[in-house]
């Protein structure tokens, strides 16, 4: 009877496990949707019902709180892409990211999400384990290229540049030179690299042996 109920444990585990990605995400966009509806959508339905629109005053619409915030989105990356709104928007910026408090929440979230752009992500060309902060404590990290000018001159060694992110931010870190000879290259993509950076190790891309020997990998 207990081997039975552990089994029946372990499938419903093993259920839930793989169920949480996708429960979550779905809790995350529903409460997404309810707040951005719940704010915008009333403001939107009463401005169209002082415009002449057949609204009724005080009702709402379902779903126009997201649409107007899809359309705020869409003019706001027209504004930004010239010269004048993309200045204008940086003076907002700054201004907001003056208020105390509030600026420490907002310049947090807006690096981590500069570091997930495609253009930054380009310039790390490699996941690297290398040991710090001293012999037989392993860090990722990423080289960001091959050590060139005085410190190669002055250095007569096969040197590489490489970036060692903290987490869970990812886009503070030390920048390192180091011998190519101490690094070990990773499989893993350099945004398998970052997600397990930022999540502290706990999404972490699978790895095998294939029968030939050659690598082959699994993310989970």
């Amino acid at each position: 009877m207990t081997t039975l109920f552990q089994r029946i444990r372990r499938v419903f585990f093993t259920g839930l496990f793989v169920c949480l990605p996708l429960i979550i995400t779905v809790l995350v966009f529903k409460f997404a949707f309810n707040t951005i509806d719940s704010f915008l959508g009333p403001m939107v339905s009463g401005l169209l019902s002082d415009a002449g629109f057949p609204i009724e005053k005080g009702s709402q619409i379902p779903g126009l709180g997201i649409i107007t915030t899809i359309v705020l989105i869409l003019l706001i990356g027209i504004i930004t892409r010239n010269y004048i709104g993309k200045k204008l928007w940086d003076l907002g910026e700054r201004l907001f990211a003056s208020i105390p408090g509030i600026s420490l929440v907002y310049t947090a979230v807006k690096q981590v999400l500069d570091t997930f752009k495609a253009g930054n992500l380009q310039n790390f060309s490699k996941v690297v384990m290398i040991e710090y902060p001293r012999k037989g404590i392993y860090c990722l990290a990423f080289i960001t290229g091959s050590t060139e000018g005085e410190i190669s001159n002055r250095l007569d060694e096969d040197l590489i540049n490489i970036f060692l992110p903290t987490t869970p931010n990812p886009t503070s870190g030390f920048f390192l030179v180091i011998p190519r000879s101490n690094v070990v290259e990773l499989d893993m993509t350099v945004e398998e690299g970052i997600k397990m950076i930022v999540s502290g190790g706990i999404v972490t891309p699978t790895h095998k042996v294939d029968i030939k020997g050659s690598n082959a990998k699994e993310t989970t």
